[in-house]
């Protein structure tokens, strides 16, 4: 099975210096400030370099200078593994340096380890301009022979028939993030939607809609998993319908057995709104090979969180992919347990630290409280 291994930062914002093993189900932990969100940039600026969005990307986020760990580097190295099934891992290093407010490349390798005490073998080698791909039918090195963009990582213009990069590339650029859900009055999970074919229900619910439907017709199953779940969260919840709203537009609402009438999405509350969309997201068979997911905690209310927790630990251990959820809720931690949780500190210098749960010595804590209480009493770190 493919799976993302281990994740090693340098010189990006506090994560100065931090190697992470990456599970099926990572959920950050840690007081505000020490690099949570700053792990999940990371994972979501490799995804972009993958996809060919690698400029733009730092652009949005005010260019490479903007990114670097202050007072300390002048250089961002990011490094991924991704074990392959009957084979070693691939492992890919990037490093950028500032040119201006630009960047330059300056290293990129995927390399695989083939043979016992051997150098590994290289897929791709790149130093800034000097950039070569291992072909297969001439069983070397050689540059490109088509025009290769020095701003956007050679992952990304890797040719389609070199399988074992390619499919790295795609499994990284599938990767998808996910903040907190707008749902203001005209915000698009709220409203009618097109009727398209959707794996997903987007990052602001804009194929909620569509999705569901299309689960309904398609995976029965799966839809009704979701309404069960939707009954354990909501004991008066009967069932969603999809009222045609127009020409190809399908609206939906959610029928309670308190009310005569549907309730529309654009009268859920917030709170209602955002369990559905997770619910969806993490019960969908198109969740993708990374899918980070920042505060999901976010209105609602504690007794949803222990079904938010098994949500989340359904996804990962069905196999579809990988999961790295970054959580302020003490309550949600009470749900988890040692080996899904990463406690992130700052050190006396505010550089970044991360450690499993279950690497720490918790035990004899754990004999007597939950994972929360022990968390909240400082016997993990992960505290302001």
């Amino acid at each position: 099975m493919h799976r993302f291994e281990t994740l090693t930062v340098k010189g990006f914002r506090r994560l100065a210096d931090v190697r992470l093993e990456l599970r099926g189900l990572c959920v950050l932990i840690g007081a505000n400030g020490v690099g949570k969100t700053s792990l999940l940039d990371v994972l979501a600026l490799l995804a972009a370099s993958a996809q060919g969005r690698l400029n733009s990307a730092l652009g949005e986020a005010g260019g490479l200078p903007s990114v670097l760990t202050r007072d300390r580097t002048d250089r961002l190295e990011l490094d991924l593994s991704m074990s392959v099934p009957s084979q070693q891992p691939l492992h890919y290093c990037l490093a950028l340096t500032p040119q201006g407010a630009a960047h330059v490349i300056e290293e990129e390798l995927l390399t695989q380890q083939r043979q016992v005490g051997g150098a590994p073998f290289k897929h791709i080698q790149a130093h800034r301009t000097d950039v070569r791909y291992f072909n297969v039918d001439e069983k070397g090195l050689l540059r490109p022979t088509w025009d290769h963009n020095p701003l956007e990582s050679s992952l990304s213009q890797v040719p389609k028939m070199f399988r074992e990069p390619e499919d790295f590339r795609k499994r990284l650029a599938s990767s998808s993030s996910y903040h907190v859900l707008d749902v203001n009055s005209r915000a698009p999970v709220r409203l009618p939607q097109l009727l398209r074919p959707a794996p997903l229900p987007g990052a602001n619910g804009e194929d909620l809609v569509s999705c569901l439907f299309f689960l309904r017709e398609a995976d029965r199953t799966r839809f009704e998993a979701i309404e069960d779940t939707l009954r354990s969260a909501f004991p008066s919840f009967e069932r969603l319908d999809f009222p045609p709203a127009a020409a190809g537009t399908l609206a939906m609402t959610w029928r309670d057995r308190d009310f005569a009438h549907p309730i529309y999405t654009h009268e859920l509350s917030e709170g209602t709104l955002r369990f559905l969309w997770l619910a969806t997201l993490l019960q969908s068979p198109g969740l993708t090979a990374l899918t980070l997911i920042d505060e999901p905690e976010v209105s609602l209310h504690p007794e949803l969180l222990s079904l938010l927790a098994g949500l989340l630990r359904g996804a990962a251990a069905a196999g579809h992919g990988q999961l790295v959820v970054a959580t302020h809720s003490d309550r949600l931690i009470r749900f988890l347990r040692p080996e899904e949780v990463v406690v992130m500190d700052a050190d006396e210098g505010g550089a970044t630290r991360a450690a499993w749960a279950d690497s720490l010595d918790l035990d004899r804590w754990l004999a007597e409280y939950t994972l929360d209480e022990v968390w909240r009493l400082g016997r993990m770190g992960g505290r302001a």
